[in-house]
């Protein structure tokens, strides 16, 4: 007797008819996103009035979503749709707006697209339902914090001065910090699913229960470590971000909110303290606070960039106009500002939908995750840290929290940054599998 599907169809059927299902709609998504990327690559041609030739930027950018398409197809039939689309959108948008902010970019920001893409489509072909990245999670965490340490000793930073976060030669950098987020929300999944038993154990101070020693102790000692780190890198951004992830998939083992706000009140005294005895700190809150008394000096970048989303408007200033390159570093930390600017409201609010779509869709996954809790905690944690660093760059850009420096996900220039965001594109790819 055949197996039959709960339609009553044949079981093999069932499953053709929905990768087919499933290769289509992600072919239509993809199909739009090139046209959009097509339309304003074509309209910043024309403000700027140059050759054709720049078509290249994009011509590499349809390769790349063509030939990842063809691969996800045949290696995981039953991937959510909607995942590598939104991906390739955001970042054709983005090497476009590199393009027109800071072109002599974009051509590395385009090599590291290919490199990126690579990345993400040898992630969905290695073999073991992820269980390597499970099984050796100190090893890869040993690697991300062996290479952030040696940016103590021998980084370099590309524009020659500020925190030495780099490693490399001229002209090719990488910077460590990035992929060790993958590295360190994949440990800290392995380590809450392996540890599970240990949850019910531990002791009260007054209304707040804490997790037990035994459990805690561990995760503590990565987290700190790298927190560290990164404190005397001045890397504050990171920092803050590493925090956030923590404290939330420790919600997420725990469900006890008492801990979120007991992470709240470390924060908060960890940014007075800060305040106190960090220089970095202290200017930031300063000009977030208030930027006008300095607006010719150290606030001159946040000033621009309020300026930028008022001239912005409803619909923007249009492809190529307006004046977003007033902003310094608009290409990297202020690419919000430069979105606002040229697609004003409709655009930001676009942007906003996209992660918040991508971010929905790996909350979806990790619910739907029944009894596999490392699967279900690497998709939440990776969802969580898309969401975490979109927030914290488009709220300082909006002067709603203190800059942090980090790079706006996939459309800001940085290979590094670009890399490790596809690498986590592809572990929802993944997990999203048969889900």
């Amino acid at each position: 007797m055949r197996d039959t599907s709960p339609l009553g169809l044949p079981l093999n059927e069932t499953n053709e008819s929905f990768a087919t299902s499933v290769n289509a709609r992600e072919r239509r998504l993809l199909t739009l996103a090139g046209l959009f990327v097509v339309t304003i690559h074509t309209g910043l041609i024309l403000a700027r009035q140059i050759s054709a030739i720049e078509y290249w930027h994009v011509v590499i950018w349809i390769v790349c979503a063509v030939f990842g398409h063809l691969t996800l197809q045949r290696r995981l039939p039953r991937r959510d749709p909607f995942l590598f689309p939104i991906v390739m959108l955001l970042t054709g948008w983005g090497l476009t707006l590199i393009d027109r902010l800071a072109p002599p970019f974009a051509s590395r920001q385009t090599l590291w697209l290919i490199i990126s893409v690579g990345a993400l489509l040898a992630l969905v072909s290695l073999p073991g339902d992820l269980r390597w990245l499970r099984r050796y999670r100190y090893l890869w965490l040993t690697g991300g914090l062996g290479l952030l340490l040696l940016t103590i000793l021998i980084g370099t930073n590309p524009s020659g001065g500020g925190p030495r976060l780099w490693l490399g030669v001229p002209d090719v950098y990488f910077q460590p910090s990035e992929v060790l987020k993958v590295l360190l929300v994949a440990y800290f999944a392995s380590y809450l699913a392996d540890h599970q038993a240990l949850l019910g154990e531990g002791g009260r101070i007054g209304a707040f229960r804490l997790p037990s020693l035994r459990f805690l102790g561990p995760v503590l000692i990565v987290w700190g470590l790298t927190v560290l780190i990164l404190v005397w890198q001045q890397n504050l951004g990171t920092a803050t971000l590493f925090f956030v992830i923590f404290l939330a998939m420790l919600y997420l083992a725990t469900n006890d909110v008492k801990q979120i706000i007991a992470g709240i009140v470390v924060l908060g005294i960890a940014t007075v303290v800060g305040y106190q005895r960090i220089a970095v700190v202290r200017l930031r809150v300063t000009i977030w606070a208030d930027p006008w008394p300095y607006v010719r000096s150290t606030s001159f970048q946040i000033v621009q960039s309020l300026l930028a989303f008022a001239a912005g408007g409803v619909f923007g200033q249009g492809v190529g106009q307006g004046s977003p390159t007033y902003i310094p570093v608009v290409h990297s930390d202020f690419v919000f500002a430069a979105i606002a600017e040229e697609w004003g409201l409709i655009g930001t609010l676009a942007v906003t939908l996209c992660f918040a779509l991508l971010v929905m869709r790996g909350m979806r996954i990790a619910a739907q995750m029944q009894g596999r809790s490392f699967r279900a905690y690497l998709a939440a944690g990776v969802s969580i840290t898309l969401a975490a660093q979109s927030l914290l760059i488009t709220g300082g850009v909006l002067k709603l929290i203190p800059m942090t420096g980090v790079t706006l996900p996939f459309m800001s220039y940085g290979g590094s940054s670009l890399l490790a965001y596809f690498l986590m594109a592809g572990l929802l790819i993944v997990l999203s599998n048969g889900v």
